[in-house]
């Protein structure tokens, strides 16, 4: 019988591969502080479609009665689940102000984005003003 002979293949190492990922973890966390801006803007995107959303569904309103609701339901506006809720929603939807010639809507963010311990707010009119009241 002949001997069995076993190759060595190239590879990396346990101990190798271990320190390339505590590398990238210590890149990752230090990039972190300066991505937050930006994960913070791009959430917000969803508050400006909500907002704009419901100044459409105001504006029918009013084309309908010649006044703005009070109510997101009476509109038609459905609030999605929020995040707290074990939904996808990060913003809660609001009509805050409504009479026979305006509203005013403002989305509320129920996640600290940066945990910083400041909430972002939104808010429309029935100008189409879309503004952050509040940044995160």
């Amino acid at each position: 019988m002949g001997k069995v002979q076993f190759k060595r293949l190239p590879a990396f190492t346990l101990m190798e591969l271990l320190v390339v990922l505590v590398i990238v973890g210590i890149l990752i966390l230090l990039a972190l502080p300066n991505l937050m801006p930006l994960i913070s803007k791009a959430k917000s995107t969803e508050a400006q479609l909500q907002l704009e959303h419901l100044f459409t569904l105001e504006k029918n309103y009013f084309y309908q009665y010649s006044k703005y609701s009070q109510s997101s339901d009476e509109v038609g506006f459905e609030q999605e689940k929020l995040t707290t809720a074990g939904g996808k929603a990060n913003y809660r939807i609001d009509i805050v102000e409504s009479s026979s010639t305006g509203f005013k809507a403002r989305a509320t963010s129920v996640v600290d984005f940066d945990g910083d311990g400041t909430f972002n707010i939104w808010e429309i009119d029935q100008e189409k003003n879309l503004k952050e009241v509040t940044k995160d």
